[in-house]
């Protein structure tokens, strides 16, 4: 059973921390707390995370730099990051935050409907990864074993196809997902975050490839992080 999802706000004002928290609650997910960059590059050394919600305008590390951070590690790279900002400096400043690793930009005050949308729309597919990575792992650990049984094999190939089938629906998802994106938005978070959900979704499916007979031994397959 896949555990709920976390999410990281991050925000070095006590009462943003209280909204977010407030507007995030109806989606059920575990909320971790962040004061500043640094606590959340603590925080990212230990626990995995569906989303990052970052705050830009920080003493000390800032959140341009907190994302620098986070994007250099090989264990937090893919983690999806959402800027909020209460200044709004036009397009320049806007890009950089993408530049940074963003795959969103939303200036204060924010509409709590459409945050809590972009959240669970990242939360759901942290969750379909977990659930099709823990599927690929045990059945690669049936491979290794290299099982000589008929029964067992023919058990192995009905559930490789069945986990085949599940990402088979999580990218078609993913696909009128990616539409809906690009006809509500005419900014670069539809193409940021377009570009974020083919990526995993790629990983998954090369990785899924590469436990079917005759593409490959089940070593090959390289890790999801």
């Amino acid at each position: 059973m896949v555990q709920k999802a976390k999410i990281l706000l991050v925000d070095d004002r006590p009462e943003n921390l209280l909204a977010l928290e407030a507007i995030l609650s109806a989606l059920d997910q575990t909320l971790v707390r962040a004061s500043s960059g640094e606590e959340a590059l603590k925080a990212l050394l230990t626990d995995d995370f569906a989303v990052i919600l970052l705050d830009v305008q920080m003493p000390g590390m800032d959140g341009f730099e907190t994302a620098a951070h986070i994007k250099r590690r090989e264990r937090t790279r893919d983690i999806p990051i959402i800027f909020l900002t209460a200044i709004n400096h036009g397009p320049h400043h806007t890009f950089r935050g993408y530049a940074a690793g963003a795959v969103d930009y939303i200036s204060k005050p924010f509409d709590p409907w459409v945050l809590r949308a972009k959240v669970s729309v990242f939360v759901e597919l942290y969750m379909k990864n977990c659930q099709l990575r823990e599927q690929a792992s045990l059945l690669r650990l049936q491979l290794e074993g290299g099982e000589k049984d008929a029964g067992e094999a023919k058990e192995s190939a009905g559930l490789l196809a069945e986990l085949s089938a599940r990402l088979a629906a999580v990218e078609e998802q993913a696909e009128a997902l990616t539409k809906q994106l690009g006809d509500d938005s005419t900014d670069a978070a539809a193409v940021a975050t377009a570009a974020h959900l083919e990526r995993k979704l790629t990983g998954l499916r090369r990785a899924l490839d590469a436990l079917e007979p005759g593409t490959g031994s089940a070593s090959s397959v390289p890790s999801q992080n």
